[in-house]
């Protein structure tokens, strides 16, 4: 089965992850994967490994940008001819089914604003011959559209450099506590509140892995809050597993998830996770390995912070429930095996 992934962007974001490991995932199941995508360092990585990999414009929903990307798109599909197309959000969706005429379309649905999910369940209904959630909560949202929820696994992957020489390049001392933010730098992260929230734990480091829109105003807003000295903004990374190793904690204090990859990555790591109490969250620790805390509350935040960050105890107790929890609910074969089960099927039906 020929299967080609659309998605707008192949760098550090969780629905990217999803898709690097579908693609190396599915040779086991008989896949032959491609990827037509903005290009990151993942596409990077897929192309030096030998999978197809095409470059599509981003849409950025502007009607020239989307039809520059369905043209991009309908090179692809002549190239690879898929028999099927599994479209990663509603901007892809949209992009593929204008583009890949005659073959099946399966999206992903990550999530979107809830101020967008009127216009993605329109997109979704014209372009979709199945749409997956990731989540129950993220299914939920769809209310009048048939949706298949199949929840996000995570493909995860060992440190590649030990916890004392990560520390050591980032200028960490080993007894330090560290805690890390692996999210974009953009306002659905709501970093604010996490800076607000640091400005109440004293003692600690804030590791900042991502990039975004409001950068340079984190950067201000650490400065006016007095926790510059203790806040690292480390950009766009590369080595989410190895940061994993290098910190105790792990915190996210987003409006809205659909089933964050940042999340499962840090249970399966043995991080426990502090995070804004949302849909895709709560289903993600509802098996234990952290603690919510209320959307937007700095202080709950940092009392969540402190619990895990000065006591060993807890912290490793938690870790290792959060590691079991993802083994029991988001185990990479059963997702694929599921998701197999679902093309398979539609391009039987298609044929």
């Amino acid at each position: 089965m020929r299967v080609l992934h659309v998605i707008s962007e192949m760098g550090a974001g969780g629905a990217e992850a999803v898709v690097a490991g579908m693609v190396r995932a599915g040779g086991s199941f008989g896949w032959e994967s491609g990827v037509a995508s903005g290009g990151g360092h993942r596409a990077e990585a897929l192309r030096a490994q030998g999978f197809s990999t095409f470059d599509v414009p981003v849409p950025r929903r502007r009607a020239l940008g989307v039809l520059r990307a369905v043209s991009a798109v309908r090179s692809a599909a002549r190239a690879f001819a898929p028999d099927v197309v599994v479209a990663h959000n509603v901007s892809a969706s949209l992009v593929s089914r204008l583009a890949a005429r005659g073959v099946p379309v399966v999206t992903v649905f990550h999530g979107v604003a809830a101020a967008d999910l009127g216009g993605a369940a329109r997109i979704l209904r014209w372009s979709s011959r199945a749409v997956v959630a990731v989540s129950e909560a993220s299914a939920s949202r769809l209310r009048g559209l048939p949706v298949e929820v199949i929840p996000n696994a995570v493909f995860a992957e060992p440190p590649r450099v030990p916890r004392a020489a990560v520390r050591g390049v980032l200028g960490i001392g080993a007894d330090v506590p560290v805690a890390l933010c692996p999210a974009r730098l953009e306002p659905q992260k709501r970093h604010d509140v996490l800076l607000e929230a640091w400005g109440l734990v004293a003692g600690a480091v804030l590791l900042l892995a991502g990039d975004g829109s409001l950068r340079a105003d984190l950067e201000h807003r650490a400065e006016e809050l007095g926790v510059a000295d203790r806040v690292r903004f480390l950009g766009t990374r590369c080595d989410v597993p190895d940061l994993l190793e290098a910190c105790d904690v792990t915190v996210l204090t987003s409006d809205w998830e659909g089933m964050p990859i940042a999340v499962l990555e840090s249970l399966a790591a043995g991080r426990p996770v502090v995070a804004s109490d949302v849909d895709g969250v709560r289903e993600a620790l509802s098996g234990g390995g952290g603690v919510l805390v209320p959307r937007r509350s700095p202080a709950a935040t940092a009392a969540a912070l402190a619990s895990f960050l000065f006591d060993a105890r807890a912290c490793a107790a938690a870790g290792e429930a959060g590691r079991a929890s993802v083994e029991r609910d988001h185990d990479p074969h059963t997702f694929m095996k599921s998701y197999d089960e679902l093309l398979r099927t539609i391009v039987g039906e298609q044929r």
